[in-house]
């Protein structure tokens, strides 16, 4: 297959993730990206500021204002880091988690979604494919 088809594949699999993740978020307070931190957050449980950034790809700056919005709407919270006086981790509240647990069951679904024409040997396949992929990422 040529690199160019690659190429289109995956710009239209990143636009349907992208319609996808813009459908889930409808109707709720929340916007796609503040939706990418709480799903950050409730994977690792507690960030510095500086982690979270770097695995969004975006500056502290930018994050800075999205804390500020979410901390607001009381899903996440800022704890003093125990070793780094300098330093805030970044938690989901009670009320976080939940909108984690809700969202996280949208992805599960999503995964079955687009695997269950494949084979059980296809998924691993699939899955061994996207943890080279990501790992370059």
């Amino acid at each position: 297959m040529a690199d160019h088809n690659i190429a289109d594949m995956l710009m239209e699999f990143y636009d349907k993730m992208a319609s996808w993740e813009g459908e889930v978020v409808r109707g709720t307070e929340l916007s796609p990206a503040q939706m990418h931190a709480i799903e950050i957050i409730g994977g690792d449980k507690a960030m510095k500021m500086r982690e979270l950034a770097a695995r969004l790809g975006i500056t502290t700056g930018t994050l800075t204002v999205t804390i500020d919005k979410l901390e607001k709407k009381g899903l996440v919270a800022r704890v003093a880091h125990e070793s780094d006086r300098r330093s805030w981790l970044i938690v989901l509240t009670d009320k976080g988690q939940e909108r984690f647990l809700e969202h996280h069951k949208f992805h599960h679904k999503f995964t079955e979604e687009i695997t269950e024409d494949l084979s059980e040997s296809e998924t691993r396949l699939f899955a061994e494919m996207m943890a080279k992929i990501v790992a370059r990422m």
